[in-house]
């Protein structure tokens, strides 16, 4: 394969930044909360991350809830505290945005966040997937500086959508970088990449693995997810990974 692919692990941990690091990712985007499809995380975790994964590119998410991506003054403002802090801890990209009512990029409340990033590139994240109008959002983010779109062509996974996928890219025209995510596994990148002649890909690579605890409560369950147990962690996999990469080179 010719052209440069460039690969972005999702992750939540410490321990899945080192993995991605080390299988060869070229950047991680950082976040809490991945059950609810990713909030901002800490400044601990900002600050570990980047400093036991220093060589690989750090993106953050800035999303201060879960749930639909209209906000109000207060929560914007919260974004931008929050782009301040991950800017100091050494963050090299940040990665959001804001939607209209009417499904609409809000342009405003969009640019006030890449204002705010300063010279560090500006993703803007699924709620893209979200919108009504992704022709012509497309344009309007190219127009208020944002560096990079991620989506899954307005699917539910890469795959479904890989025909609107295509279309972005070709709009796009490299004014803007299409990168790829949503169920994006070695099984399928290789035919992604053919099918929607992106460069760059977005996937987690997780996988589920037994909690180290000895007692176990069973009768309780302390998260708000049913059917997820206290007692199963998730890691980005260090050779879901490797293989992922490995199968998009093929």
């Amino acid at each position: 394969m010719s052209k440069e692919l460039k690969f972005e692990v999702c992750i939540d941990s410490v321990q899945s930044a080192i993995n991605a690091q080390k299988a060869g990712a070229n950047r991680v985007e950082l976040c809490d909360n991945l059950f609810e499809g990713g909030t901002t995380p800490s400044a601990g975790m900002i600050k570990q991350v980047k400093q036991q994964a220093p060589n690989v590119e750090l993106f953050v998410i800035i999303r201060p809830r879960g749930g639909d991506f209209l906000y109000t003054e207060e929560e914007i403002k919260v974004m931008l505290a929050d782009i301040e802090i991950a800017r100091q801890l050494g963050a090299n990209g940040i990665v959001s945005g804001c939607l209209l009512k009417d499904g609409k990029i809000d342009i405003e409340n969009t640019k006030r966040l890449i204002t705010a990033c300063g010279n560090v590139p500006f993703t803007f994240h699924r709620a893209f997937d979200m919108c009504c109008n992704p022709k012509e959002a497309i344009e309007q983010l190219i127009e208020i500086g944002a560096k990079r779109i991620l989506t899954s062509g307005l699917k539910q996974t890469a795959s479904l959508g890989s025909e609107n996928i295509a279309e972005f890219v070709n709009i796009a025209n490299n004014r803007i970088i299409i990168l790829v995510g949503s169920g994006v596994k070695p099984e399928n990148i290789a035919q992604l990449v053919t099918d929607t002649k992106a460069n760059e890909f977005h996937f987690s690579g997780r996988i589920e693995t037994n909690s180290s605890m000895e007692y176990k409560n069973d009768s309780i369950n302390m998260g708000g997810l049913p059917g997820i147990s206290e007692f199963s962690v998730f890691f980005s996999d260090y050779d879901v990974i490797k293989k992922t990469i490995n199968a998009a080179k093929l």
